[in-house]
Formats: structure tokens, sequence, C-alpha cells
């Protein structure tokens, strides 16, 4: 019996990639306060997100808080190569960030840099965050 070659049937193929996923930010987006914009959906990054509190219904920007990371302790584990630590306040594109809503003072969300790779890749260090508008 000859083996004939079949697609695989329910994998999905994508041509090219999504630069949402990448991390691109849509034309449609926006990173300011939302001002009574009522919106659909926050991507919350290192930077303050226009959101609207779950807790208390105020429209406005995020107060962010950072924590070292791994990929924090692991930038610091390299000061022979480098000559300083990433663990110091002022390098703190590397640390966890959590978003809290600056009326109520509630945790809305966070942003864990899980990749301890993130120190080879200086330009992921710092990812804005951003809404999208609902449609109305």
């Amino acid at each position: 019996m000859s083996k004939k070659e079949e697609p695989v049937v329910g994998v999905p193929y994508y041509a090219a990639q999504n630069p949402y996923q990448a991390g691109a930010i849509p034309p449609n987006a926006f990173v300011g306060d939302p001002k009574g914009v009522p919106i659909q959906q926050t991507i919350y990054r290192d930077t303050p997100a226009p959101f609207t509190c779950p807790y208390c219904a105020n429209s406005s920007l995020t107060t962010v808080r950072s924590k070292p990371s791994l990929a924090a302790v692991v930038g610091c584990m390299m000061p022979m190569m480098l000559g300083f630590c990433f663990l110091c306040p002022s390098m703190d594109c590397l640390w966890h960030k959590y978003h809290y809503c600056p009326n109520c003072k509630e945790k809305v969300a966070d942003f864990e840099k899980s990749d301890a790779c993130a120190v080879m890749d200086p330009p992921h260090w710092t990812q804005e965050s951003f809404a999208l508008a609902a449609a109305i």
C-alpha cells in the first residue's frame, strides 16, 4: 500500500504573523485618559492604561506599581558582564507591573514578565498599555 499525503484537518494555518499578537498597537486604539469613551477592551502592559474600573465605575488611567520579576533577577546576576544591576528602581522595565484604580485603590490587572530572556531583548522591555473603544 502506498501512503498518500492528506492535509491535516482542524489545524489552522496562517500565512502571515498577526502584528497585534506580536505587540503592535492597533490604529484605532487610544493610550490616554478615556474621558468617558466606552471601552471594549483594555490591554494592560508597562504603562498606565485607560480603563473603566469594575469596582467603582471610575473612568481614568490606572496607577502602576512594580515588583521584581525573574527577568530582573537574571539581569541582576549578570553584573560581571554588563557592569550594573537591573534590580535598581530606575531599571524597572523588566519588573512585573500591577495596575490599580486611582479612585478606589483596588487591583484591576497585572502584567507579569514571565520570560527570563527579556533581558536580551531591549526593544520589548517597555510595552505601552492601550484600550480599544467600544463600537457605538
